[in-house]
């Protein structure tokens, strides 16, 4: 059975453009495993079947590398992970990045330490916060060479979250639906309040819809009032 969901992972990737080794696909499997057995006793994802979570999670983390060289990033923080899309799936794929993994629940990070555990990931790091607390403290604000979230969120209020915690020089990268044009458009003001400027958006159809990939380069420090405190960003958005 391993065998034949190898074989398929593989087809999947292929599909995707995705090249990842088998010893990669095999720790995968071992998180699509954890991942169905825990959601059983905890809400992770409403998609369990095989298929679908290779696509619609691993595959769709992954196809970022088509369009970055992770040779050159060093440090990446994913925020608010959730079940680890994409910032563990993209651990897997690219274990020489230190990772952070933040969200602000505690279980979910649980099971995603436990995942790591298992997988014998070093140089990853499991916050449990609030995205708009942590972006304050030292040791995450503007520290990042990639931030990357798929965080349902509009363009204006996800980059007051993630933009903060993007070094200058690094990038923030949205994971979007194909309609991010008209998202990234009213988000113009806010990213570049943030220090942020627009770079590009790469769509391109994914499985049975259409994918879009947001970059923002951070040009210039956030001023230190942003972001501002928890649950003001999304109620009143830049």
């Amino acid at each position: 059975m391993l065998t034949n969901e190898l074989s398929t992972m593989k087809n999947i990737f292929a599909e995707e453009e995705i090249a990842l080794p088998e010893e990669k696909c095999e720790q995968l499997l071992i998180y699509y495993k954890k991942l169905v057995d825990t959601n059983q006793v905890m809400n992770l994802t409403a998609i369990t079947e095989f298929e679908d979570v290779v696509r619609k999670h691993f595959a769709d983390s992954l196809v970022l590398g088509r369009y970055l060289d992770f040779n050159n990033v060093h440090s990446l923080i994913d925020v608010g992970t959730g079940a680890g899309f994409p910032g563990m799936v993209l651990k897997i794929a690219y274990p020489h990045i230190s990772v952070v993994l933040l969200d602000s629940l505690a279980k979910r990070l649980r099971f995603l330490e436990e995942l790591g555990n298992e997988l014998h990931l070093d140089d990853i790091s499991y916050v449990h916060a609030r995205t708009e607390d942590a972006a304050m403290q030292t040791a995450y604000r503007e520290k990042f060479d990639i931030v990357v979230s798929r965080a349902v969120a509009q363009m204006n209020v996800l980059s007051e979250y993630c933009l903060p915690y993007t070094k200058v020089g690094g990038c923030f990268v949205a994971y979007k639906g194909g309609d991010a044009a008209i998202e990234v458009t009213s988000a113009f003001h806010a990213i570049q309040v943030l220090g942020g400027a627009f770079e590009k958006i790469e769509t391109f159809p994914f499985y049975d819809m259409q994918r879009s990939l947001v970059f923002v380069r951070k040009k210039n420090p956030t001023p230190r009032r942003y972001p501002r405190k928890a649950g003001v960003p999304s109620k009143s958005p830049l």
